[in-house]
């Protein structure tokens, strides 16, 4: 078996949750049965049992504070359309958590200590709908707007909910309120003005001690991402101002006393605790040790000591624990290791790009794949990732880019792609690529555009609008004809793209127009891989072949790889074949030196 399915195939984990007040039972994600599904994992006897089998796999899960149940999302195919299903954390038959309540897309859970819960949906027709079940209780409806929304968390005392919504219409900035139980609205918070600036808000957390109403809110009133206290019964905000230069999440330790800070700067991570004092002033920040690399998530157990999810683009993740142990090592192979990224920083139309590379061996230029993130705000760091290893295997240099509209670089930087939507991304992918070639890294005859989901349509739009940059390109989930995937796609996506774009495809057709990769399909030039869901409904399949329909209406070379499944796929064959027929088209129709 090559490296490269080695590190598809290596069994891995998540950062287990654990329940609030029962420490020792906790819930993961791993792939050991070649499909990522839950596991209940006692830790006070060592006993694991997988807890969901389905045949496109699940990922979704929570564990009730008392860690008597398990609470999962039942999607069908893989369509994110379902219900939540729960199950006794030892074993035993599924049944709904809430037989009243149709399917839906999810939006949020919140699980309380007397076993209340608070389940957010979202359909087409409704759109954005909180309910409440009390036991024995029919579910409540306390909130409904058609812009999104979703469940932010659920009070120690269980009396108050923290709503995140988008009311203001700008899906990429939410507004917070904080409701009781029966809907009536406690306190509001919205530091977008109602939709006049564009700051946002999302909750972090209330802080999990009795009597304690403080959510641990973040904000961006600074430029970036950083954390305060929010006291909703006296309208008190506390700032937290940390003097890190990046953006700044935290959870609460579970005393209420401490703050976890997971900083993210310049595609790295690092913890840190900062005290809290019973007025709200934070402490001196002292560093949690944690190698060099990311860390995807981390928590405080009741001892005081930190879990976390660890990896680097060199070496595969661990759960590691602050105790310098392994906390989770999952049965088999262990993934091989690939090469280190280096950073390079290109000056591009719109400020300094960041971007990321992975030489193989030997002497450049290479071909060179350019491995475009989904999102759009997301952004690639210096984490473990199977995929770009194994083109680095097969010879090929990675480059990934943190285009305009990646995270981590500051608000700006993410809001800048707003109503030039996918040409300004392109922009600064094409700086990367003149530094690319222009270094001796990259072949400029054998360039590689590639990407999925966000990264799938930019890819589809790189090869219309540049279209002699590029030797091939590689589509997977793609936005393909972008009029038709808003009509197609799930509500919440289509608030996002009317925040985007400025409107809907009837308000600025123009826009809509200029962002579609159909817009420029007589244009491409490059042979195009295109792989697809057909239960997906973030990228819609409908949108997808009339996009394929063009290139064969040209007799273009092209290839189509539909799949049963949504959004991408939870089974690890499935994404080992996907990949496996990328790299071989690539290499068919690249030219040979």
């Amino acid at each position: 078996m090559p490296d490269w399915e080695k590190r598809f195939r290596a069994p891995r984990v998540s950062l287990p949750e654990w329940a609030e007040d029962a420490p020792d039972r906790s819930l993961f994600v791993s792939n050991a049965t070649g499909t990522f599904e839950l596991y209940a994992w006692d830790r006070a006897t060592g006993e694991q049992r997988q807890a969901t089998d389905r045949p496109h796999g699940t990922t979704d899960g929570v564990l009730a504070p008392d860690g008597e149940t398990i609470w999962w999302f039942s999607d069908t195919d893989g369509d994110e359309f379902g219900v939540w299903m729960r199950q006794p954390f030892g074993g035993g038959p599924d049944e709904p958590a809430a037989p009243a309540l149709a399917p839906s897309y999810p939006a949020g859970l919140a699980l309380g200590r007397d076993g209340t819960a608070v389940i957010g949906r979202s359909t087409d027709e409704e759109g954005s709908t909180l309910h409440v079940l009390r036991p024995g209780e029919e579910p409540r409806e306390i909130y409904r707007h058609q812009e999104s929304a979703g469940v932010g968390d659920l009070s120690d005392d269980g009396t108050l909910i923290a709503v995140e919504h988008t009311e203001h219409g700008d899906a990429m900035h939410s507004a917070l309120r904080v409701v009781r139980r029966d809907g009536s609205t406690v306190a509001e918070l919205d530091d977008s003005e109602g939709g006049t600036r564009e700051l946002g808000l999302t909750v972090l957390g209330f802080a999990p001690a009795p009597g304690d109403v403080r959510l641990l809110v973040g904000h961006q009133r600074r430029g970036r991402w950083e954390p305060m206290l929010w006291d909703p019964l006296s309208g008190r905000t506390t700032d937290l101002e940390l003097g890190l230069p990046g953006d700044v999440s935290a959870e609460w330790y579970p005393d209420a006393g401490a703050l976890l800070i997971v900083h993210s700067h310049q595609a790295r991570s690092e913890l840190y605790r900062c005290a809290i004092s019973a007025e709200g002033r934070p402490g001196p920040l002292e560093r949690v040790e944690t190698p060099a690399g990311s860390v995807s998530g981390a928590t405080a157990r009741p001892d005081g000591t930190v879990e976390y999810l660890w990896s680097s683009a060199a070496r595969p993740p661990q759960v590691r624990s602050t105790r310098g142990t392994v906390v989770l090592d999952p049965p088999g192979m262990t993934a091989p290791q690939s090469v280190p990224v280096e950073d390079a920083w290109v000056e591009g139309p719109g400020g300094t790009v960041h971007a990321l590379v992975q030489r193989p061996a030997g002497e450049g230029p290479f071909p060179t794949v350019f491995d475009v993130h989904g999102g759009p705000t997301w952004h690639d760091s210096d984490a473990f990732a199977a995929q770009p290893a194994a083109w680095v295997d097969h010879g090929f240099a990675v480059v990934r880019v943190n285009y305009r509209g990646s995270t981590g670089y500051g608000r700006e930087w993410t809001d800048a792609l707003k109503h030039r939507v996918g040409l300004i991304e392109l922009e600064d992918i094409a700086a990367v690529r003149e530094w690319a070639v222009s270094s001796g890294l990259a072949d400029p005859g054998r360039l590689v555009l590639a990407g999925g989901s966000w990264g799938g349509y930019l890819t589809l739009l790189g090869l219309g609008t540049q279209p002699e940059s590029w030797a091939v390109g590689l589509a997977a989930v793609p936005v393909a004809d972008y009029v038709t995937a808003y009509h197609d796609e799930m509500e919440a996506l289509k608030s996002m793209d009317r925040t985007l774009l400025g409107g809907t495809p009837e308000e600025v057709p123009e826009r809509y127009a200029a962002s579609s990769p159909l817009t420029y399909v007589d244009e491409v030039r490059a042979p195009v891989f295109i792989s697809a869901g057909v239960n997906d409904p973030r990228c819609p399949i409908r949108q997808v072949e009339n996009y394929v329909r063009r290139l064969e209406g040209r007799g273009h070379p092209h290839e189509v790889y539909r799949y049963d499944a949504g959004h991408g796929s939870l089974v690890v064959e499935e994404r080992i074949k996907q990949l496996r027929l990328e790299i071989e088209f690539a290499q068919r129709h690249l030219p040979r030196r």
